[in-house]
Parts: structure tokens; sequence; C-alpha cells
């Protein structure tokens, strides 16, 4: 469910038509609902309600700071990956002992960073990284919390380039290791084992691949138990799917990943952790952009539109489908046209969608391009010299603007060219 609903034949973001929007800031731009991001917390948070839990949102999905600190008010965790995203979360309130650092390539930066301004837990994927985190806290004279991320070879079932559990991929250390890898941490004075991690990729619309994962983890739980470690806490990554393609079947709620959570795991008394990014964020924010022409080509019409591939790059990069609307509702029964809805970059992958049915559109026309919360915004980039486009947050009624578009003299003044030119 989300809050982009037409009323009175406008498409309104909660109570604000997104065409008012649009007058104030100018296409495109990104429309992000507070009422959508707070009932997708709420739900995974719910789901897990009787067990000791933390949902830590994945920063990766939506970064920005508005987002972060509504999300933080309601009590999440963070997860982040770099030492910019720790640099966020911390800049928008939340305190360190929420804060988890995952990503397979931490800088021995990026760990004093964490250590000096307090963390939850690195999630480690490598005894290359454990040996350099080691060295970090015992030169700051304190001892690192550190779960391990095991790679449980299950397939998610999801795009290539979002799977991240099979025995191929870069993450984590392969589970028949673990417990020698476990052993070799416990003997690092720097470091202090207090749980396992797991994450096997993104936009599972399967709870199998989940199961199959969290089985292996409650066994190894017992494992390494009799080995002698202190295994209080799992942090089970984020992954659950959102429907992208509305026509098609809604991929599981949060409430049944929780049951089969507490299912499987609930009988370990371990502190549970989960880090959805993609369902709390997608379908809380919309991407709402102008048609500049309609193009006539020799077999298919064209729509050409002022976002492009470095503003929403899902579509080039991994085929992503991003239901099309258009904000003036069209009549019951109006004639669609089949439309390639395409930016102005100069490449052929510009493109949105190919023969997608649409009531008639013109130049001027305002659509939106649903499910765009996530991996949106973080993603963009200023290809072709285009600035980034802004953020909106709207609650109820009122709408402000959480990330500007930047003008061209700040962009230009960003380079520097030398003297001697």
């Amino acid at each position: 469910m989300d809050h982009f609903l037409y009323k009175s034949g406008q498409l309104h973001a909660e109570d604000v038509p997104l065409a008012e929007i649009a007058a104030s800031v100018g296409t495109p731009f990104y429309c992000y609902s507070a009422a959508t991001l707070t009932r997708h917390f709420r739900l995974f948070d719910e789901a897990l309600a009787g067990v000791d839990h933390l949902v830590c949102y994945a920063m990766k999905a939506n970064s920005n700071l508005a987002v972060l600190k509504l999300l933080a008010d309601l009590g999440a965790g963070m997860d982040v990956v770099s030492g910019g995203e720790y640099r966020r979360a911390r800049a928008a309130g939340v305190p360190g002992e929420r804060i988890v650092f995952s990503g397979v390539g931490k800088t021995r930066d990026e760990m004093r960073l964490a250590l000096e301004g307090g963390i939850r837990q690195f999630n480690v994927e490598s005894e290359p990284e454990m040996e350099a985190l080691n060295d970090v806290a015992l030169a700051l004279g304190t001892v690192a919390p550190i779960t391990v991320r095991v790679n449980p070879d299950v397939d998610a079932k999801t795009h290539e380039k979002i799977a991240t559990g099979r025995k191929e991929d870069k993450f984590g250390i392969p589970i028949s290791r673990a417990r020698e890898v476990y052993a070799h941490a416990a003997r690092l004075p720097g470091l202090k084992v207090i749980g396992i991690d797991v994450h096997i990729g993104s936009q599972l619309t399967d709870l199998a691949p989940f199961e199959a994962a969290y089985a292996k983890v409650a066994d190894l739980t017992a494992q390494l138990r009799a080995d002698g470690h202190e295994i209080s806490r799992l942090d089970l990554g984020g992954g659950l799917g959102i429907p992208y393609e509305r026509s098609n079947a809604d991929p599981p709620l949060p409430s049944d990943y929780g049951a089969m959570v507490q299912r499987v795991l609930g009988d370990l008394g371990c502190e549970i952790e989960i880090e959805p990014g993609r369902l709390i964020a997608g379908n809380a924010g919309v991407l709402v952009t102008e048609v500049i022409y309609l193009k006539e080509g020799e077999e298919r019409e064209f729509l050409i539109v002022d976002a492009a591939m470095n503003d929403l790059v899902r579509p080039a990069m991994y085929g992503a489908h991003h239901d099309i609307v258009p904000l003036d509702e069209a009549a019951p029964g109006a004639e669609t046209h089949l439309y390639d809805i395409v930016g102005p970059v100069c490449e052929s992958g510009d493109t949105f969608a190919k023969r997608r049915a649409l009531s008639a559109l013109a130049a001027g026309d305002l659509i939106a391009f649903r499910s765009a919360g996530a991996y949106g915004a973080v993603m963009a980039s200023e290809y072709n010299s285009r600035p980034l486009i802004p953020e909106v947050l709207v609650s109820g009624d009122q709408f402000a603007v959480i990330r500007a578009r930047p003008t061209f003299d700040e962009m230009l003044n960003r380079d520097t060219i030398p003297e001697w030119l």
C-alpha cells in the first residue's frame, strides 16, 4: 500500500496534488510520502513483536537525511555500508548503538570513524577485514563487537546483479568454513564475537530462500555455541521484495516474513536484527517528469520526457519495471496508445519502457514513475551535466524540499582549472 492516489482526477501524494509540487519545484523531481514510510517501518516492527529485535533500515535504498530522521524517530536502527552513510546516520540523530556497519570493503579509516563515534556491530565479511579491524581496535584501546557474515550458498532466485548468497558471490565467508573463522576471531583480542550475519539478496518474492538460509543459520548457531562462542544476536539482512508491477501477485507480507523468522529461529533466544530497505522506501516514492515531445517514429510513438537514466538508472541497469501513470487520471474507457518512454540522454539505454499502454499524452503533460523511492535518487548522477533533481517529502497537506536542485554555477564551481592551463 502507498499514499499516492487519485483524488478528483488528480494524482496526489497524501493530500497534496503532485501537479502543485511540480509547479513549485519544477520537473523532474522525486516525491516521498511520510505516511507510507511510517506504515512500512511499523509493519516490520510489528511483524517481530514478542521477540527482542531491531529493525535496521538499509540506508543504501534512500539516504536522504529527512527520510533517515523520520525513521530514526520511529525507533529504527540503520544499516550502513560506507563511512559516508555512517556520517549521514549520525547527522540524522541516530545513536551509534543503533548503527550496524556492513559491506565487503570497509577501510581502516571507516573502522576508526565508527569505533570512535559509536557502533552497534561490524558485520565482518572476510578474514583480512577481521585482522584490520582487530588492529584498529587495539590501536584505539577498545574492542570491536562483530558478527561474521556467512554465505549459505542459497540461490535467492532474484536478479543476477542483486543476488548475494551464492558461493560464487563476493559476499561473506563460506558457511562451511564458519567454525574455523569464528575460532580465529575468538583469538583476536580487539574483537568480541556477538553473533552471526547473513544476507542472500534483494527483491525476493518468495520466502523459501530465506527459510533455507535461516535454517542453516540455526544449525550454525548450535555448532558455534557448542564450540564455546557466545551467539546472542542474529542479523538476517533484508531483501523482501515489493510489487513493481501491480498486475503481478504481491510478494509475501512483512507479517508472513516475521512469522517465518519466529518459527525457524525463535527458540534460539537470540536478538533478531533485520535490514529492510526497498520495502520501506520503494513504494513510498514516485518520480514525476514532464513530457517534452511526442515523436512519431516509423513503427513507434516516443514520449520524450525530461527525466533521464541519470535520474533513475534502474531500467537501464537492471531492465527494471516501474509502473507509469499520468498525473491527470484517464477517463474510464479512454483510448490507450503504446509508447516508448525515453529520456534526453544520448544513449539508447536511456529508455524507461517500451510499448507501454497509456492514455493519449502530449507535450507538457506530467507522468509519474511509481515505486521509485528506493534506489532512485541515491543512484543518480550528473551524467550529461544534468543537475541532480530535487527530493520532496510530503506529510498530510504539506510538503518540503529536502534536497534542492543545484544550480549550474554550483555544479561548475566544483571543478578547478589549473593556473597552467
